[in-house]
């Protein structure tokens, strides 16, 4: 997969397309440079660069087909991108299923590492979550790694409230 990937990602930086709508936040980083930051909910995603994304930060490699499957299948679809000039690159991404009226799943939270620890996390969380409520959603969940279950917890979300236990099936 590597190998045809080569072929298929450019490596140079999309050029920003007018016709992606989102909301735009200007930051001001540690180094007085401001940097603007887009958050869409559009669901045309390069699953390439998508992957590039996850890859950053270490996931496991996934089969392409199932992740645009997945996306495809997904009720909301959150990407945050770094707008310099005329061009877009993708630092953030979250997806949510839901059952269109009461719950929804948040999955595939991740921040390329250049751009974390400076509160991009919590603001592609807020958004999530505020687009959720937004279609009236209001039981919402995630599943967290052991390492990151602070960061949640700081956002409102509480491990088994009200002892509700999870339970999980897998195909042995």
């Amino acid at each position: 997969m590597v190998f045809w990937k080569k072929f298929f990602t450019n490596s140079e930086v999309p050029s920003f397309d007018a016709s992606v709508t989102g909301d735009m936040l200007e930051l001001t980083n540690e180094s007085g440079v401001k940097q603007q930051i887009l958050f869409s909910t559009d669901r045309d995603i390069d699953v390439y660069e998508l992957e590039a994304l996850c890859d950053s930060v270490g996931w496991a490699r996934r089969p392409l087909r199932k992740v645009k499957k997945a996306l495809e299948f997904s009720f909301l679809i959150v990407s945050m991108w770094e707008v310099k000039g005329n061009r877009m690159r993708l630092i953030g991404f979250a997806r949510a299923t839901s059952d269109h009226a009461f719950n929804a799943t948040i999955w595939d939270v991740v921040v390329h590492p250049d751009f974390q620890n400076q509160g991009l996390g919590k603001a592609l969380m807020r958004y999530i979550i505020r687009k959720l409520r937004s279609s009236d959603i209001s039981n919402i969940t995630l599943f967290a790694d052991p390492q990151v279950i602070d960061f949640y917890h700081r956002l409102g979300f509480m491990l088994d409230p009200e002892g509700i236990k999870g339970m999980f099936w897998y195909p042995s």
